[in-house]
């Protein structure tokens, strides 16, 4: 990669992997606050070290309405992020940024999804590159986020989707059984992807 390359990527910004918390990143304990009941799903340290690697930003977006309900406070959501940095570490990976919607679906925010505004947020505050991003979750709202952002889309077919209304907006660019598959995915594409640009680059100087 040349210098002119390295400073057109950093002021189109960084891609970033948005990934859902619960039910795709950590097994779904609903309501959890307790750090000793958090666990990564399958493969979830393995696949986010490869992501990594990529040059994937790794942000959480997560909605709790269990701090709207009443049923935590935001701060405790604290601990459960650290236990997650803790759980990814032997694996050389580290969450950029954990940002979550508190509100009940009653409330009528931006930030819940299947709302994009966490996605807008993290972008704007991160300096991430949303067409160059993926988000990854295991219902059909956090497609739609991921869609509304102008992202790529991986839903997880691990069961946690019960309704299937589909939709362009509800519809996934891929979908996979589990993380890792999701990443060699992902990965994949990245780098068809700066092939072509790569391609595209040199026909035009030509």
């Amino acid at each position: 990669m040349t210098r002119a390359d390295d400073t057109r990527g950093a002021r189109r910004g960084a891609p970033a992997i948005f990934l859902d918390k619960d039910g795709t990143l950590i097994e779904d304990v609903p309501y959890n606050v307790d750090p000793g009941l958090v666990t990564l799903s399958f493969g979830a340290g393995r696949a986010l070290a490869q992501l990594a690697l990529e040059g994937f930003r790794l942000v959480v977006v997560s909605n709790q309405s269990g701090i709207g309900d009443g049923r935590f406070e935001a701060a405790a959501l604290d601990a459960v992020g650290h236990r997650i940095r803790e759980l990814l570490a032997p694996w050389h990976a580290s969450i950029d940024a954990f940002y979550y919607c508190p509100h009940t679906r009653s409330f009528g925010c931006d930030c819940r999804k299947p709302a994009a505004g966490l996605l807008l947020r993290a972008a704007a505050e991160h300096r991430l590159d949303l067409h160059r991003s993926w988000l990854i979750g295991d219902i059909l709202d956090d497609v739609e986020a991921g869609r509304r952002a102008g992202c790529r889309t991986a839903l997880l077919a691990n069961g946690n989707e019960t309704q299937w209304e589909l939709s362009p907006l509800r519809t996934p660019h891929l979908v996979v059984r589990a993380l890792p598959l999701a990443a060699n995915c992902i990965v994949a594409a990245q780098r068809a992807r700066a092939s072509s640009e790569e391609a595209c680059h040199v026909h035009a100087l030509g």
